[in-house]
């Protein structure tokens, strides 16, 4: 997104209109100005930044002269071929990059307001839940909204939503980064299963202690131990430390791994239903039931909803019974 501020209008002996936009206290620091410079020292360079703005050369480095004339200090080393930052220039640069973006982003979002929601919109998933979820229901959701430019990135890791630039993301579990901004949507059902095959070779456990001494195909967990499990019932509940035999970060490997033998897994039952249906998986202690895993709509804190990001959120929301996830 770009700021259109008219920088650079001539007013017509060589000089740049003054902007309306003045920021600081001192009535004369002008937006335009810092704007042309934070061009001239992200490029290093006069030229470079006059092409970007499409501004004469001269009234890039007037604008930057008449900004160190206002801030009585000296901003930029000047030679024929580069800009080299002072310290003071440093600093300013650093915070007017910041007050760029987010001015960009304000007057973004204030333009968006005014019509359909468009524009890009970057989501980030888990890779199962792409493949089985989304990848069913976004059709819908660009029938329904044809401005929108989507970029669905599948990841078997989190990302970072900052350094990544995501606008949301769904996500798993816990949320223990407490910078980011979540959304309940609901709690997805997990079911304890094993293949045929499995439990042939190695008996069916009757009871949650019989766990113990069973092959898990496992996420890995945060300390590297072995999990703790709680399965539960009317009558009460029992905790046991299941063993790996197996580790994946992944689910649908997981869910692969399980369906060939390799041991007992814990998987979200939206994965399962044909699994069970036609006989390749089969639940283990049926009576009891695990903790579900909720999941999120995830934002960053800096930013204000874009009318797109709003629009995802909604649908999401509104999946209902096509929905993985329970209420």
């Amino acid at each position: 997104m770009h700021l259109n501020m008219a920088i650079g209008v001539s007013d017509g002996r060589g000089d740049l209109r003054p902007s309306v936009f003045n920021i600081l206290d001192n009535p004369m620091i002008d937006l335009n100005h810092l704007r042309i410079f934070e061009r001239v020292a992200a490029h290093g360079s006069f030229s470079a930044a006059a092409r970007q703005l499409g501004l004469p050369r001269s009234n890039v480095s007037r604008a930057v002269s008449k900004l160190e004339e206002s801030l009585k200090t000296r901003l930029m080393q000047r030679t024929t071929r580069e800009a080299t930052l002072t310290s003071s220039g440093k600093a300013l640069f650093e915070r007017a990059s910041r007050i760029m973006e987010e001015v960009s982003e304000a007057v973004g979002y204030i333009h968006a307001l005014t019509g359909v929601p468009s524009g890009p919109l970057r989501v980030s998933a888990g890779i199962a839940l792409g493949i089985n979820v989304l990848g069913d229901a976004l059709p819908g959701f660009l029938e329904l909204y044809p401005e929108i430019r989507l970029e669905l990135h599948l990841e078997s890791a989190r990302v970072d939503l900052l350094s990544e630039n995501i606008d949301v993301a769904l996500r798993f579990g816990r949320l223990p980064d407490s910078s980011l901004i979540a959304q309940y949507l609901g709690t997805l059902e997990q079911t304890i299963c094993a293949s045929p095959t499995y439990l042939l070779r190695h008996g069916r456990p009757e009871r949650p202690g019989d766990l113990a001494r069973h092959r898990f195909v496992d996420m890995p967990t945060p300390d590297g131990r072995p999990r703790a499990v709680v399965l539960s019932r009317p009558e009460g509940a029992e905790t046991v430390l299941v063993q790996p035999g197996a580790i994946v970060d992944e689910v649908l490997t997981m869910h692969r791994l399980v369906r060939g033998g390799v041991g007992i897994g814990i998987l979200s039952s939206y994965l399962l239903k044909a699994d069970l249906d036609d006989g390749a998986l089969e639940r283990v202690l049926p009576d009891w039931e695990v903790p579900g895993v909720p999941v999120s709509l995830v934002y960053p804190s800096r930013r204000e909803l874009a009318p797109s990001v709003r629009a995802f959120a909604d649908f999401m929301h509104g999946l209902g019974a096509d929905a993985p996830w329970k209420k």
